[in-house]
């Protein structure tokens, strides 16, 4: 059986080679960790994607992909269009991933990248970073 590193190797090679920063691979109780800044929504964006063609869905639950996007990436400013309610903000793209905060019903959220046709990379303006429904956004 492969040990996690091996597992995510190309996960791994992937992270070193979009130039981010302080980056930290360790396993803990048979998960690994990879945390660091990356230099751009679109960097997060393609380390997901690698993690989704490893573990389809992120079923395995033995990866923890602790990766913000640099302050200096580009990005946009969006309004949130809920209907009333906040907006959650998950720890990757799904509704199945883990709410990690939430962005008020008419506040303005930067966005850093567009992972796919449903699903974008953003930030509250609380600094919460995570990835939101696109149907919730609207341009400014």
């Amino acid at each position: 059986m492969p040990t996690l590193e091996e597992k995510y190797a190309d996960l791994i090679t992937a992270a070193k080679a979009s130039g981010a920063s302080n980056l930290a691979v360790r396993t803990q109780d048979n998960v690994l960790y990879i945390d660091g800044v990356v230099p751009t929504g679109e960097d997060k964006d393609k380390l997901w994607g690698i993690y989704d063609k490893i573990d389809p869905d992120y079923r395995s639950g033995d990866l923890v992909l602790n990766l913000n996007v640099s302050p200096a990436a580009p990005s946009t400013r969006l309004k949130v269009t809920t209907e009333t309610s906040n907006l959650n903000i998950r720890k990757g793209p799904g509704t199945d991933q883990p709410i990690v905060g939430k962005a008020a019903h008419n506040s303005v959220v930067t966005l850093l990248s567009k992972y796919n046709d449903e699903w974008a990379l953003g930030r509250s303006d609380k600094g919460e970073e995570g990835y939101w429904s696109l149907k919730y956004l609207t341009a400014m």
